[in-house]
């Protein structure tokens, strides 16, 4: 492994309050050692959030190459008398051995952290769902309401949003995450029983209010719970399987919505939020505390302990200790200051750089609102009533289309950069929407009004859906991101009760023109994103190496394994031998 190549004595250790002794100072009193892969592993608890939000992924694989560069580039520098060749030999087999080890903790999934995503997971299928439960059932729910009445309890779903966002920061501090999380499900059971049972449109107004204050507390909570929980390699893909459990509950709401969107059968369809909370909660005696809160709260945490032992599936306590200490020293790097929300905004404002990507998120946020995504998925069904024979079928497409869209767009985010993917998402988007207009005009057929539809969400997920949430993580060092998380959060659920309340209204007054709206605020996103928008990928593999060489070098020193290096020489030497022999072999059975 790493240890045989050689190690990290630490001269200097970090002045951070509950760090274990056991990280300086070794049992006989001498200055203890880090391997390659135990630093490395420091290094991602440093440079990645703890966060788990959808296309994280590059930054953490960013993260573990430029320390695998680091470490081997140290390696040959320590090492006399190797030729060229021998020290491309060993840098290459220094990086490889060191990025196996640190994508190990990707493979390690334990039964607790199961049971936390299960939960987790099921909360953001509950705002996908409420999301889309009320696209169908309009004409079926109370029938003879009005117009305002109906977008009102739609639109009321986002006035709760921003109220159970602040909620949620505030009890995940006080309360714990996983008492926060458990406040949610009950606000979530609260809101489903009274939708279900409710005895006239006031009431669903109600219930929709209390269903997005626990939606908006979800979309704060579960992303901080999950990104405590799981080791840095594997945030990005629980953000990305939070993300797919949304579009999915919107899916699926579509889908039960033809057997149920009837006048006998419409509180079976509400009552899916209800099923859904009850199984959360019978999960709930299996869900695990944050160790991060409990260390903030505790560095001496004996429960911390307990609960890093069953997350990481560790037998050792010293292995305990160790994660310990990448929980301590990262969560001290990205540690917010004791600073209000309006001193931390007025210190953001007061840097150009950071002012200029606090104003690019915030322009970001209301593009992907005010582009009409939500006008789709809370009124697709009404708007589709004239274009095709069966409205509900049209609906239900468009929300399949978003879960594959959803995939599409990972692919794309690790190959593309941010900027690349925002010009490609608003350009699409805009042109679906003259396409729409044309098709209703009667320029186009029908069902090109339905492709367009479709091609619009899908243009959505590759850029505007993802990315607005995605710069504020990648982007932000760990002090900004809780602030410039609320802000943006606050002005996306506003945003998006606009949408949900006005909607209607341009449908009946604006008519075949109702995207016309949406297509001005994507040209305006297109050509903001165009001319100010900087490439918002993240810090680059030569910045992180430069950053890790300045910290490390001040209280590290990287000493060689003289007793191993011939013999992970030979063993390295064998394997290539081999990898040579099998590539012969395969070309002499394909000639």
């Amino acid at each position: 492994g790493s240890s045989s190549l050689g190690q990290f004595q630490l001269q200097q250790a970090p002045d951070i309050p509950g760090l274990p002794k056991s990280y300086s100072i070794s049992a006989d009193g001498s200055p203890s050692f880090l391997t390659p892969t135990q630093l490395g592993r420091q290094e991602l608890y440093t440079q990645v959030p703890f966060t788990a939000v959808f296309g994280m992924q590059r930054r953490e694989r960013n993260v573990s190459q430029a320390f695998a560069s680091y470490a081997a580039d140290l390696d040959i520098s320590s090492q006399d008398g190797l030729s060229k060749d021998e020290q491309d030999m060993r840098r290459s087999q220094a990086s490889m051995i060191i990025l196996d080890e640190l994508e190990f903790d990707a493979n390690v999934v334990t039964t607790p952290l199961v049971f936390a995503i299960i939960v987790a997971a099921s909360s953001q299928f509950l705002v996908g769902y409420n999301t889309g439960v009320m696209n169908a059932p309009e004409k079926v729910v109370f029938p003879g309401h009005s117009t305002g009445l109906w977008s009102l309890a739609v639109a009321a779903f986002a006035v709760g949003g921003p109220f159970g966002a602040i909620a949620g920061g505030r009890l995940a501090d006080t309360r714990g995450r996983r008492g926060a999380l458990l406040i949610d499900t009950w606000t979530f059971l609260l809101g489903g029983l009274l939708q279900t049972f409710a005895p006239d449109m006031y009431t669903i107004v109600i219930s929709r209010f209390i269903i997005g204050f626990a939606s908006g507390f979800s979309s704060v909570l579960v992303p901080i719970y999950l990104g405590e929980l799981a080791p840095p390699t594997l945030r990005g893909m629980l953000g990305t399987l939070t993300q797919f459990a949304m579009v999915t509950g919107i899916l699926v709401a579509d889908l039960f919505a033809f057997p149920f969107a009837t006048e006998s059968s419409w509180r079976v369809l509400f009552s899916i939020t209800v099923i859904t909370t009850v199984i959360q909660l019978l999960c709930a005696p299996l869900l695990l505390e944050s160790p991060r809160w409990l260390l903030s709260r505790d560095p001496s945490s004996l429960r911390a302990r307990y609960i890093i032992k069953q997350l990481r599936g560790l037998r050792y306590d010293h292995d305990v200790e160790n994660e310990l200490g990448n929980y301590i020293i990262g969560g001290a790097a990205q540690e917010q200051e004791e600073k209000s929300q309006s001193v931390v905004l007025k210190e953001m404002l007061s840097h150009r750089k950071l002012r200029s990507l606090l104003v690019s998120s915030l322009v970001l946020q209301m593009a992907q609102q005010l582009s009409g995504i939500n006008a789709v998925f809370y009124y697709s069904t009404s708007f589709f009533e004239g274009v095709i024979d069966n409205p509900l079928v049209g609906t239900t497409v468009v929300g399949a289309v978003n879960v594959v869209a959803t995939y599409v767009a990972l692919l794309l985010m690790d190959s593309h950069g941010r900027k690349t993917l925002i010009l490609w998402s608003s350009g699409g988007m805009f042109l679906s929407c003259i396409v729409i207009m044309l098709s209703l005009k009667g320029y186009f057929s029908n069902i090109l009004a339905l492709v367009a539809v479709n091609a619009y969400v899908s243009f959505f997920e590759i850029g505007l859906g993802p990315i607005p949430w995605l710069i504020v993580a990648e982007m932000f060092e760990g002090k900004y991101v809780a602030v410039a998380m609320s802000i943006c959060s606050q002005l996306n659920w506003a945003c998006n009760f606009i949408i949900g309340l006005v909607f209607p209204y341009m449908n009946t007054v604006l008519k075949e023109y109702s995207f016309g709206p949406f297509a001005l605020v994507l040209a305006f996103t297109f050509v903001y994103t165009l001319l100010v928008l900087p490439e918002t990928q993240g810090t680059t593999p030569e910045e992180l190496i430069a950053e890790m060489t300045r910290r490390n070098s001040r209280s590290m020193i990287y000493q060689v394994n003289e007793e191993d290096v011939g013999a992970i020489d030979l063993e390295w030497r064998k394997a290539m031998e081999q990898l040579m022999q099998e590539e012969e072999t395969q070309m002499q059975k394909g000639d």
